[in-house]
């Protein structure tokens, strides 16, 4: 069984997430201890709130350091939510930009839509060799609670690298759903919400752990 660290930075529905993670097969321990998430088999990053609230509670518990180590080593970490958005360069909310790990290039603004939050079951566009939506179909629901996203993706160069499959959806606009990135993945809806499906993407997640 994959040992599987749920950080806790004071962000995130921690036992709702542990529930989804030990149902799709995962040993789950919640915790901010530094060696214990660097060693586990995967790191999820969960979030919710504010952008700026979020990285001042990840660099408390030095997340952001974790997550640099992680990637480094190539060892796979999921972020959700504002988990996902955090892995971003910067947040900008209310006119106020705050700075964030800076994984990816790319800003977190306000969604360009007439009813906001953006709350409740919506599809995805999911790329044909995307391995989280593997054997999910394509008109599969998930579910999302938030006001800001990623609209654009900056990175245009990749060097040696396989380019970062990408996966949209829409809330007046195209906006990110989900990145998946070497050993990087995130969402930016919930999977531990998003019934079985989200089971079948965190399970797909889980296979993945070496």
């Amino acid at each position: 069984m994959k040992r599987v660290a749920l950080l806790d930075y004071g962000s995130g529905n921690l036992r709702s997430a542990q529930r989804a993670l030990e149902r799709a097969g995962a040993d789950v321990e919640i915790t901010s201890d530094f060696e214990t998430a660097i060693n586990a088999d995967g790191l999820v990053v969960p979030g919710v709130g504010a952008f700026a609230a979020c990285m001042e509670g990840l660099k408390a518990v030095r997340g952001d350091r974790i997550i640099g180590r992680r990637l480094a080593g190539g060892r796979p970490i999921l972020g959700i939510c504002v988990g996902m958005q955090i892995l971003f360069e910067r947040g900008v909310e209310h006119g106020i930009e705050a700075e964030g790990c800076g994984e990816w290039p790319g800003s977190v603004t306000r969604l360009q839509a007439p009813v906001l939050p953006h709350m409740g079951w919506n599809t995805v566009e999911a790329p044909a060799d995307s391995v989280l939506f593997h054997g999910i179909d394509d008109d599969a629901r998930f579910y999302f609670v938030h006001s800001y996203g990623v609209q654009e993706w900056e990175m245009d160069s990749y060097g040696p690298l396989s380019a970062p499959k990408l996966t949209w959806s829409d809330h007046g606009g195209r906006f990110l759903a989900a990145v998946e990135n070497g050993p990087l993945s995130a969402t930016q809806f919930h999977p531990e919400k998003s019934g079985d499906i989200g089971a079948h993407l965190l399970q797909n997640w889980i296979g993945g752990l070496s």
